[in-house]
């Protein structure tokens, strides 16, 4: 059974349509015009058209692509502000809000046409938010937190090891690192994730990282999956991904 994974997008879009140009070349290779491609959610924030990449999306799914969008944190996050610039996600440190660099969300109003987010009151930005469309809040709002096919789960941040995927909480979903990262045991299927950026998309065994810090100006990670095996996606064709003991 083979999937196409796409790792944490933010917001550049010349990337995602490079990565879906790598997948048009194996499929063609192949002779498979039907896997699915998973992008697996960080659409939004730090880079500079989040706009774009949403309604990218939006269109290939509408026009029938079979297409899987999850939701990231980033996505959540951005949703949260929109609809009450004021709140905080629950998850974040008290003291960083969803315009802090650290975040990236000035970025993503910048694409909608909102300038200078971060250094501007949330009084003089939140009668600008009617910018960003009903299409897009509401199309991000219905993405999945995550996607099960045969032995693979595809999720943004990973899962509580431990948890079956039913009892699975998406704070856990959309955020954790720990315990998942670092614990070694089978989890039943291979789950396939971002969130966490490393140099190079990486297969542990029981989990593969498709982060490659996009969203600190490196290139998205594009693979494929074939039950447990993976493979890179290169302008050469495919690099296996050859599984490394569970770590971080």
């Amino acid at each position: 059974m083979r999937s196409y994974a796409i790792g944490d997008i933010h917001g550049h879009l010349e990337q995602v349509h490079a990565a879906h140009a790598l997948i048009a070349a194996d499929r063609a290779s192949c002779g498979d015009t039907e896997a699915p491609i998973v992008h697996l959610g960080d659409l939004v924030d730090r880079g500079p058209n989040s706009n774009g990449v949403i309604q990218f999306l939006m269109e290939g799914q509408a026009r029938g692509e079979n297409w899987v969008v999850l939701r990231g944190n980033h996505d959540r996050m951005f949703l949260g502000f929109l609809n009450d610039p004021a709140a905080q996600d629950p998850i974040l440190s008290s003291h960083v809000t969803y315009l802090n660099p650290r975040v990236g969300g000035e970025a993503t109003l910048q694409s909608y046409g909102i300038p200078d987010a971060f250094s501007r009151p949330l009084s003089e930005i939140a009668p600008l938010l009617g910018a960003v469309p009903q299409s897009h809040r509401d199309w991000l709002a219905s993405q999945p937190a995550y996607h099960l096919r045969g032995e693979t789960l595809f999720v943004h941040a990973g899962i509580r090891p431990g948890v079956d995927l039913h009892d699975q909480v998406e704070d856990d979903l959309l955020w954790i690192r720990e315990p998942f990262l670092s614990d070694p045991r089978d989890h039943g299927v291979l789950v396939v994730h971002g969130h966490t950026n490393i140099q190079a998309a990486t297969h542990y065994g029981n989990r593969l990282n498709l982060d490659s810090g996009a969203g600190y100006g490196h290139p998205i990670s594009t693979a494929v999956i074939e039950g447990r095996d993976a493979w890179l996606l290169t302008p050469e064709g495919r690099a296996p991904l050859t599984p490394h003991r569970a770590s971080k």
